[in-house]
């Protein structure tokens, strides 16, 4: 499999639609004429823009016209997160081999939303009767597994962190499984407060939705 020459350029896929709903998105599209079938890539939106080299990306869904028509489009499950592409490609047979016909202009392209995963946090704070320092009990409760940079803990003396340059900021060191995680508890001072943030807001708010319990 390989792509085409510049000379099949008019065998382009246009007018990409996309529709989610529940879970399922639903893509249609203008087939050009005398293409029987195409491939559809599916990715990250974040992968999709370093772009393609010179070899056709594998994992690829071949979906013939007759599907298409039968179905009225192609309906995808999305179990991902975040921003997803799909990029469908023209197929085109010549002596045997499958080409593929790859658009400069992104016409075939297309970026839906699969939704946030919600992380839920918890933090307890425990002061002995007279003592100097307090106990932090913190517990991630998450619907998918999230790596350990994606959060952080900021701790501030004399009121709640705004934000995480507000106080000094603590790496976790272990990654999130789906469900309940329940942290070591740490020790802070008395007048100490601690809340958690994302280490990239920007970045890991368009994937995840942090949520307190």
């Amino acid at each position: 499999m390989r792509y085409a020459e510049d000379n099949a350029s008019a065998l382009v896929i246009t007018d990409v639609t996309s529709q989610v709903d529940d879970r399922f998105c639903m893509l249609r599209w203008r087939w050009p004429d005398g293409v029987q079938a195409v491939y559809i890539h599916k990715t990250s939106a974040e992968e999709a823009s370093m772009g393609a080299g010179d070899i056709p990306p594998v994992g690829m869904k071949l979906y013939t016209r007759e599907e298409y028509k039968s179905n009225n489009g192609y309906r995808d499950r999305l179990d991902e997160i975040g921003l997803v592409s799909y990029t469908i490609f023209a197929r085109l047979a010549e002596n045997g081999e499958t080409l593929l016909v790859r658009q400069s202009d992104g016409a075939n392209r297309v970026v839906v939303s699969a939704g946030k995963a919600r992380i839920y946090y918890s933090i307890q704070q425990k002061k002995g009767l007279f003592g100097k320092q307090k106990t932090v009990h913190m517990a991630i409760t998450a619907e998918v597994p999230v790596a350990r940079d994606v959060l952080c803990y900021v701790k501030k003396r004399g009121g709640h962190p705004a934000g995480k340059e507000d106080g000094i900021l603590f790496p976790f060191v272990q990654d999130f499984a789906p469900g309940r995680n329940v942290l070591p508890p740490i020790e802070i001072g008395k007048d100490d407060f601690v809340r958690i943030f994302f280490t990239d807001g920007p970045k890991y708010g368009l994937y995840y939705e942090l949520v307190p319990e």
